[in-house]
């Protein structure tokens, strides 16, 4: 039954037909390991010998731009990068680590003595709250627990009862 089905089983109307054989070529890689290292960048001879003057920063000539947190640039101004606030081509500063808007933010809104003086508030507001709770707040939790029998005196053993003794050995 199945096998019939197979036999007289056409493709759907409207069905792409995959090709079997891709059109692209095959791609290989090589693989070598006798390969010679190029010396070049590693010859002192190489690089040009450049002091202070010649070369400001020792940067190899890289025009380094100004020192400005990218945080500080108009976030509605058309840039390449909007998060990173950049355009296409604009010379990266050297601590661009720290210049970019993943860096660590700039506090600019407080000053240092102020921000003190709050943390100062903070800690004296937690110690004077314990304060009055500690002051209010009653010594037992409820009212002392009593046991019938005058304590259970009977069914501890009596007047006459050895006390029990801890076992610290």
């Amino acid at each position: 039954m199945f096998a019939q089905r197979l036999a007289v089983a056409r493709p759907l109307a409207g069905a792409r037909i995959l090709p079997t054989i891709s059109a692209m070529p095959a791609r290989t890689f090589r693989i070598s390991f006798g390969r010679k290292p190029i010396l070049a960048p590693l010859d002192p001879a190489y690089y040009p010998k450049a002091d202070e003057k010649v070369d400001p920063g020792q940067n190899g000539g890289y025009v380094n731009p100004a020192y400005e947190r990218r945080q500080f640039r108009d976030p509605y101004a058309k840039w390449w990068d909007q998060q990173e606030r950049r355009n296409f081509g604009e010379p990266v500063h050297e601590d661009n680590d720290m210049l970019g808007r993943f860096s660590p933010e700039e506090y600019t809104w407080i000053n240092p003595a102020k921000g003190a003086a709050q943390i100062g508030m903070f800690i004296a507001t937690v110690f004077g709250l314990c304060g009055v709770i500690y002051t209010w707040y009653p010594d037992k939790p409820a009212v002392p627990r009593t046991f019938p029998h005058n304590g259970l005196e009977v069914a501890l053993g009596g007047k006459n009862a050895v006390p029990a003794e801890p076992n610290h050995k």
